[in-house]
């Protein structure tokens, strides 16, 4: 029985759909006035795998994603490269969905842009003034008025009164509370923006949500994602926003992403303290990213290490050399083991809030019974284990790749020794060991092993992989 902890009642809350097999997700997407960093990694490669997750429990999942495209960053991007804003967006877009791909991460059903429903969004603040919620302030910006909505903070958990007053907000004076929030920006001709009832301008961030949410999943969806940076202004604004636009809307789970941390900051473009994600693809593999950025639970903070990431690199090493045992020939049949209670043991850490360090180290008890019924020449039994392994291992996101091919293509693993002068060797070894030459055969086993290529003496044959 799957529970997800909902941070709106700030408690584990069994999960029950609104469609009995049809899960609606709406995550907050990218803002691309940028490449994306690693905290951004992290949030969607989180959602990744509880959608990889909910597909396995055999449930249709319709997956939102938005794309913020209009942006004060983005403006000032333009104005700097006096360029189109279609074509500098376009650009980084293109950026960002090669960075998502390289880590694996399964395309939403539908992305679609602000920019794309600007009549959507006008059409939203025209029902939010009917319902005299929103207003038009001194300098003819529209604004949302907070007292109107008494439950402003039912997600924050922040108390309305308690709230103070931000000086640096330069339209502070026009507002009739300094609580409110925008939702239609009046600028010039010479700006970005578009015609509306009300003049030339562009929208709120928070209004784009609500109105994207409603437009692609309805008054009422499954879950709402996104960092738990987003908890306060812009989900708390979203919920207020879509509550007085139609008071049946409800969304059932909100899920939050903890934050990465690194000097005692968490880690922000705003603060220039990123990692990029297209920079840590440089130095490590995908699925070793994916497991350094979900080996803690997805709730808590992250401190960035790079040392953790090292050792996140062995880990998945030793998981793809359990796969590398695994014979041509495979039957299940008559195997009798405790399996059954491993793979339960894995869904119930799943079934705990997505609790992915459970579910790894239920991978690693896997990996070392394949080790040890390798060892013991029980070979059937390793296959069987190993299949299961790889299993569970893709509902995490991770031990795609072919285990010879990772083990042995690594760039760094050829810096004196070709694989052809590998295999070479080995083919030299063998003879010698034929011939009981066993000195010879030493010293090129260790001649090999000096440059960190192992080997391994089977029934099949001289294996090599990479040392861990």
């Amino acid at each position: 029985m799957l529970k997800i902890f909902n941070t709106l009642s700030k408690k584990k809350e069994i999960f029950i759909p609104i469609n009995k097999r049809k899960v609606k997700i709406y995550v907050c997407g990218i803002t691309p006035y940028d490449i994306c960093h690693i905290g951004h990694g992290r949030t969607f490669i989180v959602f990744d795998i509880i959608i990889r997750y909910l597909k396995f429990l055999n449930y249709e999942v319709y997956y939102i994603r938005n794309i913020t495209d209009i942006d004060d960053k983005i403006i000032h991007l333009v104005n700097n490269e006096n360029k189109d804003i279609y074509s500098i967006t376009k650009q980084i877009i293109d950026k960002i969905s090669e960075d998502f791909n390289n880590l694996n991460i399964l395309l939403p059903n539908f992305e679609p842009k602000v920019t794309d429903h600007i009549k959507d969004i006008i059409f939203i603040i025209k029902k939010l003034l009917l319902n005299n919620i929103a207003y038009i302030a001194k300098n003819g910006d529209i604004m949302f008025s907070v007292k109107k909505y008494p439950k402003y903070g039912i997600l924050s958990k922040q108390n309305i009164n308690l709230l103070q007053s931000n000086i640096k907000i330069k339209n502070i004076n026009f507002k009739q509370n300094y609580k409110d929030f925008i939702l239609w920006k009046l600028t010039n001709k010479l700006n970005i923006g578009w015609n509306s009832p009300w003049g030339y301008g562009r929208p709120g961030w928070h209004i784009e949500c609500s109105t994207l949410s409603r437009k692609y999943l309805g008054k009422c969806f499954d879950i709402h994602g996104g960092g738990n940076d987003l908890i306060f202004p812009h989900h708390e604004n979203e919920i207020a926003q879509s509550t007085c636009i139609d008071p049946e809307f409800y969304v059932n789970y909100w899920i939050h992403t903890g934050m990465i941390i690194i000097n005692n900051k968490k880690m922000s473009k705003s603060l220039k303290n990123t990692f990029k994600i297209k920079d840590l693809l440089l130095k490590y593999d995908r699925e070793v990213i994916r497991y350094f950025l979900t080996a803690t639970h997805y709730r808590s903070p992250i401190i960035f290490d790079e040392i953790k990431l090292k050792q996140a690199q062995i880990t998945i090493k030793k998981l793809y050399t359990s796969l590398f045992y695994k014979k041509k020939s495979f039957n299940i049949q008559n195997i009798k083991n405790n399996f059954f209670l491993l793979e339960q043991q894995f869904y119930n850490a799943m079934n705990n809030d997505f609790n992915t360090p459970k579910a790894y180290s239920i991978l690693f008890k896997i990996s070392k019974k394949i080790n040890i019924y390798y060892r013991n020449k029980k070979y059937l039994i390793t296959n069987y284990y190993i299949s299961k392994l790889k299993k569970l291992g893709n509902i995490l996101g991770i031990l795609f790749y072919n285990p010879k091919k990772y083990l042995q293509d690594n760039k760094d693993l050829f810096n004196f020794y070709s694989k052809d002068k590998i295999k070479e060797l080995i083919k030299k070894r063998n003879i010698a060991r034929k011939n009981k030459l066993w000195d010879k055969a030493d010293l090129i086993r260790n001649q090999l092993r000096n440059k960190n290529i192992i080997l391994e003496d089977t029934d099949i044959g001289t294996i090599w992989k990479k040392k861990i």
